[in-house]
This record gives C-alpha cells, structure tokens and sequence, in this order.
C-alpha cells in the first residue's frame, strides 16, 4: 500500500477540539441552500455568518459578475431568538436545519420576490428596489411559505390552516378553517417529511387558480408517550408516532379554488392505507399528477387527476418484488409528456412518456444508477443529472438528450463530488464541487459547464480559516473489498500526521451503514473528524451492501433480513484492517449515530467481535419501535416477518457484549429514534450485569438543535472515551 500524501508546507498547527467548534467555521465559507433566480441572472444561498456559524444570512450574487452581497441580514429582522411552536421545532428537526436566523427561501417564478421565513414570521424582498416588508407579526408560526407561481399571493401555515395573503398590499385571508393538530390541513404528516422526502402539503396551480392540498387525519395514529427531558425539567410530550403495523395517518388530497375556497376531493381510490408520496401540476395547469404508493411500498401509481371533478385515473405502475424508492424526478414537461425514473432495468434510469403513460424511450442505460434529475432544457430536449457513473465515490453532472437518447456527456469533470442547482430554462447552473484536497466550492456554470464566475471560491490557501492546519490534512486512500455475493464494497482509509508505516496504529471506523446513506465518498473531510487524526487514530469507514447510490441488487440484499448482510460486511472490513502491518487488530474501535448507532451495538455484539471498544450515538434498538414507512419498507411487518425483526434487535445479542467496551449518547428529546431504545438497552446491560457507559444530552433531539457547545462535548467524550480503552499516541 502505498504511504499517504499531505499537502502545504511541513509544518502546521495542531488541530484542537476548541477550534473546531469555534467560529468562524474551519471548512471557509460555504454556499447552503443555492438556487438560481428564474431569469437566471443571479444566483442567491445562505451563508453562516463568521462570528456564528449557527446564524445564516442570505447572500446573492450577479452572474455578470462584482463581489456576492448579503442581501438579507437575519440579525437585522430578528434580533432576538425566538421560541418555535413545536410544529416548527418538528419541521426543523425533519428537515436537519441545524442553523436559525434565515434557514430557507423561495423565489417566485417570476424572479420578481424572495420569500424569507425568519424566526416564525414571513418577510418579503422586492427585486425591484430592495425593499424588505414584513408580512405576518404574529405569536404563532407561518410555517412552510411560498410565492405564488406568478407572484401576486404569498401562502402559508398557520395554526393547521391554510392562508393566502396578496404579495402586495392586502388582508390575509384563511383558504381552510377547522384545522386542529389531529385533523390538519395543508401540512406534511410526520411519516412524509421523516422518511418520504416530502416536506409539504400544498401546491399551487401554475395559474395560481386553485392549489392542491391535503387533509391529514392523525387520530387513529398512536399516541407514544415520551419524556421530553431538558435542564428545567421534563414534560410528557404524548407524541403521534406511527410505528411498524400501527396505523399510519390517514391523507386525502383535496383541490381549492382559491377565489372562493370551494374544495374538491379527488378521488385516492378506495384504500385509505396508503402514502400519498409525490404531487405536481401539468405545465398547463389541466392535469394533477399524483403519486400514490401501496403501503408495503411494492407499488408505485402515478394518476392523472382532473382538478375540476377529483377523478382520477392510473397512468403508470412501478412494481417491485423488494421495495420502489421514491424520488423527485418526476418532471412534467410543455409538450405534455414527462420524465420519470425507475429501477426496473436493475439501476435507476430515466424515462421518457407520453401524457397517457406509453413510454416513448428509455433515455439513459448502463451498469450505474442516476442519482437525481437535476433540470431540463426543454428547447433543446435535455436532461441534466447527477450520477456516479464512473464509480460510487465520485459524483459528476451529466446532460442527456430525451428526444434521441444516447451516451450521456459530462458536464463537470471528474475527481470528485459534485452537486448542483439548475436554472428552470436548464440553459445554466450552480454548482459545487469538493473533494479530499478541496473545501466545498461553489461556482456558476453555462450549459456546457464552463464556469462563468465563482460565487464562494472557498480556495485553501493564506487567509483561508483551514490555512494554519493545511499541512496537517491527510489524503485518504479508497479501495474495494468482495462481498460474500461478489459485489464491490467501497473504503476508505486515512492516517494520521506522521504516519510511520512501520508501526502498529490502533483504527476508529466510522460507520452508518443504512439505506439513507453512504461515508465513502470523494469529499472534503468534515474537521471534527480530524480529530481522531490528530490523537493518533487511522480513520475509516466501508459502505456495506443496502447503502444508496448503487445497483437494485447491492441496495435490497438487506431485505427483510436487517442487521445480517450489513454486519456481515462491516466485519469483512475489520477482517481487511487485520490484515494490514500497521495496524493493531487488538484496538479497533467502531463509531456510529442513528443507524450507525445500530450498526455499532449489532457489531460489538457479534459472536467473537473484533473491536475493542464502541461508541453507539442514537442508536435504533428494537426496529419495531421504529416508523413505519422506513421500517415495512426493509423489513415488512412483525406479523410477516417475526424471524427477521427477531433477528435484527439488539438487546438478545447484549448477553455477548465485552464489559467495559460500549458508550451509549442519546439526545433525552430525541422524536425520531426514541429514547425508550437507549433506555431498552440500558436495562438490559444492567440486567446482565454488564458495565458500559453513558451520556445524555438534556432537551436535545435526533439532528437539530445542537450548538457548537454541544458539539464540542459530545467530540471531547468521544475522544476521550476511544482514547481510554484504545490507547493511541498522539500525532506529533
């Protein structure tokens, strides 16, 4: 193996614990949430401000050049942090927004306002002389807002309600009323936004005449009591959380006229237990697309809905003897056709169909799947997407025609991970680019991919926040181990500053493990984790079979047997480390959050495990206490497959753990993986009699909420944890 590189000069200071989570934030400044403006004569995004890296202002730049400006100061809205309602808390939490201040957008498609939610009231920026007004100042929260297609109307959520307000002057007016928390209107369930992708619950006509939206019935959902434990106190907090073979909520999907508020039901067949996953509008406003999934997730339907009568008829069907993945790359184009993706072929692939649902052509092919359809330019009948055409840790832009298929052309070169943001005339893009050497660039770029300007240079060099520690940072090393199937299994390895070949190191691997995503990967390396680097740890991480981003047949060998294949693999990686010189096989240790968590307690536990030590952060212990929708999705029912979940939960294996080997962390408000699993397991270490350690962090939940305070004392247990039971020198 060859030894690894490090770059800049031979000297640099050493990277602390302190400094990590101090501002301004170490990876420079990074471009979130970036969209082009609709003329395409601009790009805007949100970037943490330096002296807060959790306050997030928004920032434009002018694709004809001159320096990005801030466009919106959160500080200057909302001086003082306000207390979110819980339904904003639990949107938040959805939706991993680990910031405040200016957290999302919209533009209206016109390019004519920007929508800014701030800290629960709405403000809107006028294009046409800069103006800032506020809509609502009000002590409930407007949640999931949105400028009308044309822009003369602004909508919103409050109280689960509907309401429409004129983008220019004029009263606000309620499009529903009656809606409580059980029975609300307009808003995603907690199963749509957690697991389905979808983060809303309305949507408006092109004409801006009438707007689709749902009626969420939650009573039938059952109430799971949970302690919401923070530093004052703890509240009870009886939560609707649909668990495996529990009943989900019950959606309809109903039209409004929205002159006069008159609604019309349109008609989801006659099975009420089902997911509403996916809705969109025809470009001319006469058909609703809605995608309708069974409740064992095996069947995909999309139906063509008239708006004016609710009918509704099935215009296509995905099938799966597995699972069908859902996906935002249904497109709607002006001709009346539309583009439309599938597994069916054995990787993800897009397709192009008629308005009645005949498939016109398969328009990409190959033994790699496409990540996601990014834009279209329908004047020259394009598609652009992102793919790892070339192997899963690299991901590029590529353009395709739809109208003669053929070999795909990239757009942006290869090295690295891309992602981006396509102008709606898909005639341009933003996109950014990192990679193990590079911090998150964001530039814009023609069709062609020639960059017009950068919009965050971000460029590692003197001045740059990472400048005094770029000595230090270490390139990884990426490799494929066989699984016992014969399929490719992606790591990647780093070492720490001085590395010696000729001595034993003692290794963290870093695993997540699940069906939600993938660790190895050609991207910059987050700073926390050259911490473990710098006390003197090889890092690395595999990503077993039933990670995403790969073929059918490597993403459901975990089906309905979860915690076996994934384990399998992980222990292959460990058996692979052993193998190496400079490692020491007797101090391995595992880390892991959410299912990560899983995979380090399913690992430790494993008949003769090879890791000496394991921190478990949040992790699932039991999968029927899980949600339904991604739990059936994997692994059915209990009532089907009571061999698998039996074989998959983690308190039966505990009686195997090494005393003294594992640190459970849990957030003591955690709504997504519940306390109650770190709990189970708790009572069952002690029940065995078996020592292990713990810490909790009081009022924090799943993802959101975590200040840079937290962060730094959940790294420095960490650390000290893995140090105590794996002893490393530290790097020089």
């Amino acid at each position: 193996m060859a030894a690894l590189m490090t770059f800049g000069a031979a000297h640099a200071e050493k990277l602390t614990p302190e400094r990590v989570f101090a501002d301004p934030d170490l990876s420079g400044p990074l471009a979130r949430g970036v969209k082009v403006s609709p003329d395409g004569s601009a790009v805007t995004y949100l970037r943490a401000r330096a002296d807060d890296q959790r306050m997030t202002d928004l920032w434009i730049a002018d694709v004809t050049g001159g320096a990005p400006r801030l466009l919106i100061d959160a500080r200057s809205l909302a001086p003082q942090e306000k207390e979110l309602s819980e339904a904003e808390k639990s949107r938040r939490e959805r939706q991993g927004v680990q910031t405040r201040g200016v957290v999302d957008y919209a533009w209206d498609e016109q390019g004519r306002f920007i929508l800014v939610p701030v800290e629960g009231d709405l403000f809107l920026y006028r294009m046409a002389g800069g103006q800032v007004t506020q809509l609502t100042a009000t002590d409930a929260d407007e949640i999931d807002a949105k400028v009308s297609p044309k822009g003369r109307f602004v909508s919103f959520v409050r109280d689960d309600n509907l309401y429409v307000t004129p983008a220019g002057v004029g009263p606000e007016r309620a499009l529903t009323t009656g809606g409580e928390e059980l029975k609300s209107w307009a808003s995603a369930e907690f199963i749509a936004q957690e697991e389905m992708g979808r983060s809303t619950g309305y949507w408006w006509s092109p004409d801006e005449t009438r707007i689709a939206l749902t009626h969420v019935d939650q009573s039938g959902v059952d109430v799971v009591e949970r302690l919401d434990v923070n530093a004052s106190g703890a509240a009870i907090v009886r939560q609707r959380y649909p668990r495996v073979g529990r009943p989900n909520a019950v959606v309809e999907l109903h039209v409004a006229d929205v002159a006069t508020g008159a609604r019309t039901k349109v008609d989801l067949g006659p099975e009420t237990d089902i997911y509403l996953a996916r809705v969109d509008w025809a470009r001319d406003g006469k058909t609703l697309y809605v995608q309708r999934e069974r409740r064992d997730q095996r069947r995909l339907d999309l139906l063509a809905v008239d708006p004016a009568s609710g009918a509704a008829k099935v215009i296509l069907t995905e099938e799966s003897p597995h699972w069908i993945e859902l996906t935002d790359d249904f497109r709607p184009l002006k001709d009346g056709t539309f583009l439309w993706s599938s597994e069916r072929s054995g990787n993800r692939h897009l397709y192009h169909y008629a308005a009645d649902g005949r498939l016109i052509a398969q328009v990409t092919s190959g033994d790699w799947p496409v990540d996601a359809l990014e834009g279209v330019d329908e004047a020259r009948g394009v598609a652009i997407f992102g793919a790892s055409k070339d192997a899963p840790i690299e991901r590029r832009l590529y353009e395709v025609s739809y109208r003669t298929p053929g070999e795909p052309k990239a757009l942006t070169p290869g090295g690295g991970w891309w992602t981006a943001s396509v102008a709606r005339s898909g005639k341009a893009f933003a996109a950014t680019y990192q990679d193990p050497k590079t911090p998150p660039q964001t530039g814009f770029y023609k069709a062609d991919g020639s960059r017009v300007r950068w919009i965050e240079e971000n460029r590692l060099a003197e001045g740059h926040p990472y400048w005094p520690y770029v000595s230090r940072l270490r390139e990884p090393q990426f490799g494929t181990l066989k699984a016992a199937d014969g399929q490719d299994l992606w790591w990647t390895l780093v070492t720490p500053p001085g590395f010696d070949p000729k001595k034993t190191y003692p290794v963290i691997v870093q695993v997540y493990g699940g069906p939600a995503g993938a660790l190895v990967d050609k991207a910059w390396m987050k700073p926390e984790d050259q911490l473990y680097l710098e006390a003197g740890f090889i890092l690395f991480s595999i990503d077993n079979r039933g990670t995403p981003n790969r073929s059918v047949a490597f993403k459901t060998a975990i089906d309905r047997r979860m915690g076996v294949v994934e384990v399998e693999d992980q222990l292959a990686g460990a058996q692979y480390l052993k193998s190496l010189p400079y490692v020491d096989a007797a101090r391995i240790g595992i880390v892991g959050w959410s299912n990560g968590g899983y995979m380090t307690l399913m690992t430790l536990t494993a008949p003769e495990s090879p890791y000496a030590a394991g921190m478990a952060g949040a992790p699932v212990v039991d999968w029927s206490l899980y949600d339904t929708h991604y739990t059936e999705r994997f692994m059915g029912t209990l009532a089907d497959n009571a061999e698998g979940y039996a074989n998959a939960e983690v308190t039966a294996r505990l009686g195997r753990l090494k005393p003294d080997t594992l640190m459970i962390i849990h957030g003591m408000a955690d709504d997504n993986v519940t306390f109650d699993n770190a709990t189970k397991a708790m009572a069952a270490l002690q029940a065995n009699a078996t020592p292990f350690e713990m810490m909790t962090y009081p009022g924090l939940r799943h993802r959101a909420g975590w200040t840079q305070a937290h962060r730094l004392h959940r790294a420095l247990t960490t650390l000290d944890f893995f140090k105590r039971k794996l002893a490393p020198t530290p790097a020089p």
